[in-house]
């Protein structure tokens, strides 16, 4: 049952939509975001109904010098399996038939409110790619930053730098290999990978009094999940402190980081290697190249496919405007 109150369209609602002309007009999208990761990362389907399960090696079998006439121990190499669970990310809406029809164009009409939709659901997917913990919130697929939240005391301290940033404006430039063998998504077994949209059609809906009224029904569905098959092809440059990134006053050396990331990289040709950052990163990342122009490039502006793209000593650099500005300091 669908009770009518603030998350349905009103007749007002309808008014501020309209043009002059009485068609519904061009909305500006203030909100929108890009978040790139979510068209650049595969995904494989996962060998579970609720994510993927898969072995590591975590320890290599001993090996021995001998002499004549001396036997030689066996051994054996140690496995561990691990089990990443994807989330099920979920919308609806609902329009009165009538409401919808003012205008002359349901399917217009239908339309500008099926754009958002999809913008929010985009947005929460790629901040739960970075920020989602199922630690603290069950429904959820865990992200990068629980698992890269430590720069010491860690298994992968090691893939953890410091911006040296210590308040609390801080943000995250990553490094990541993807790739079956190292980062990359994946979705339940059996179901279908990316967003999925049903068209419910005219259903009865419910007002505040349970009285029935014919509206248009729409459901959003993403199933997906984070795999880090190799914790060694991601690296986190944490601590970049953005109040100082700006005004170049004892700033993250964004350069010098990124070069450390990627030779944190094992093995590179069996990745694609990826930067992630945000806006204000990637602009500051731009002014320190120029304004160290002297010592070669690394930073350059190529043309792929017609679509201009940012790239670091030949690796490309995505924006990410779901990464935050705000991160704690990492310790």
């Amino acid at each position: 049952m669908t009770t009518i109150n603030a998350t349905v369209l009103s007749l007002l609602d309808w008014a501020k939509r309209l043009g002059p002309d009485g068609k519904i007009a061009t909305i500006v999208e203030l909100l929108n975001q890009t978040n790139d990761l979510l068209t650049a990362m595969p995904f494989y389907e996962g060998n579970l109904p609720t994510g993927h399960q898969y072995n590591q090696r975590v320890g290599l079998p001993p090996v021995y010098w001998r002499i004549i006439n001396q036997g030689t121990p066996t051994g054996k190499s140690l496995t561990a399996q691990v089990t990443d669970q994807c989330g099920m990310l979920h919308a609806r809406g609902q329009l009165d038939k009538d409401l919808a029809a003012l205008n002359g164009n349901t399917a217009e009409f239908r339309l500008s409110e099926s754009r958002p939709a999809m913008e929010a659901m985009n947005q929460e997917m790629a901040q739960t790619f970075i920020y989602g913990n199922a630690g603290l919130a069950p429904e959820e697929f865990t992200g990068l930053a629980p698992r890269y939240s430590a720069i010491a005391g860690a298994a992968n301290a090691s893939h953890v730098l410091s911006g040296a940033g210590t308040g609390s404006d801080n943000s995250s430039v990553w490094l990541v290999g993807l790739g079956e063998a190292g980062i990359n998504g994946t979705f339940p077994k059996g179901s279908v990978a990316g967003l999925v949209h049903e068209d419910l059609g005219l259903q009865d809906a419910f007002d505040a009094n349970n009285n029935r009224f014919r509206a248009w029904m729409d459901h959003w569905q993403w199933k997906a999940g984070l795999c880090v098959a190799d914790w060694r092809y991601a690296i986190r440059i944490a601590n970049i402190d953005i109040s100082n990134l700006v005004a170049k006053s004892a700033a993250a050396d964004l350069v010098e980081l990124m070069i450390r990331a990627m030779h944190r990289i094992p093995f590179p040709r069996l990745v694609t290697q990826r930067f992630l950052m945000n806006r204000t990163c990637l602009e500051m990342l731009d002014i320190q190249r120029r304004d160290d122009v002297g010592s070669g490039g690394g930073l350059t502006f190529e043309n792929v496919d017609g679509v201009p793209r940012n790239f670091f000593r030949g690796v490309e650099i995505l924006l990410m405007d779901t990464l935050l500005e705000t991160e704690a300091q990492v310790v």
